[in-house]
């Protein structure tokens, strides 16, 4: 679904040197863009497909029944909920990998996780936090990425976001990209299990992401700023739909 990152794609393209030379924000643009394309594609080894951070639940309360409602469903997540938070401890958390601090990405770490409102949700950002590090880990080696996991040790909770973080900062990719790029394959996995779910077509879904392009660029700009005392939220009833999933009778996905 390359579609899904057509926002970001324009965005970074607008960023490409004339040159070869390299980005002065990070790495040279085009080797970014390559990384971030890889990495937060539908087809990475993080099983994105099975969660749909209490949306199903959503979907079978009324809440969530057309284009419109998931649209803005989401714009909630992204802007007062699990969305904006994501994206706070995402930017501290890559700088804290890019000065290779470790003891304060162990503290982002441990935080990220416990800001999980509810036991699918955090299976849901730990699991496919630890399978993306072993993923780009095996594919992309680097010994900065390599030195930063080793010392977060094997039983580390990293959250989704924070591994990406971890990735990009040890690759060079620059954190502003990184970030933006991080938020909109949340909505774009959020959506495609809105397209299958509820059900609406494939074009709705793209009109959808779309349209949460301007929101995933002012939380991301946001984030940039935002110190960790600025984590909290007002989303509150997707964090109770991710505990109302817990015992929901019939489920296609894992939250």
């Amino acid at each position: 679904m390359v579609t899904a990152m057509g926002g970001i794609i324009t965005a970074m393209l607008e960023r490409l040197p004339s040159n070869t030379g390299p980005d002065p924000a990070g790495m040279a643009a085009p080797a970014a863009l390559q990384r971030l394309l890889a990495w937060l594609s539908p087809a990475f080894p993080v099983g994105a497909y099975t969660y749909s951070h209490g949306l199903e639940w959503a979907i079978e309360d009324g809440t969530v029944v057309t284009a419109a409602d998931l649209e803005a469903w989401l714009d909630g997540v992204l802007r007062h909920g699990g969305g904006r938070n994501d994206a706070i401890l995402f930017a501290h958390a890559w700088r804290a990998a890019a000065a290779n601090d470790l003891g304060q990405l162990r503290a982002i770490v441990e935080l990220a996780a416990a800001f999980q409102p509810s036991k699918e949700r955090h299976l849901e950002a730990t699991a496919q936090g630890r399978a993306f590090l072993l993923a780009v880990s095996a594919a992309w080696p680097n010994d900065a990425m390599a030195a930063l996991v080793d010392g977060l040790g094997a039983d580390a909770p990293v959250a989704y976001p924070i591994a990406v973080a971890i990735a990009s900062a040890a690759h060079g990719v620059p954190l502003d990209l990184a970030l933006v790029a991080c938020l909109n394959a949340f909505v774009a996995n959020i959506v495609s299990a809105g397209v299958r779910a509820i059900p609406i077509g494939q074009t709705d879904g793209q009109k959808a992401i779309a349209a949460l392009t301007p929101a995933c660029e002012a939380v991301a700009a946001g984030s940039l700023t935002a110190g960790l005392d600025d984590l909290g939220g007002m989303a509150l009833r997707a964090d109770i739909a991710s505990m109302k999933h817990e015992t929901q009778y019939t489920r296609l996905f894992r939250s």
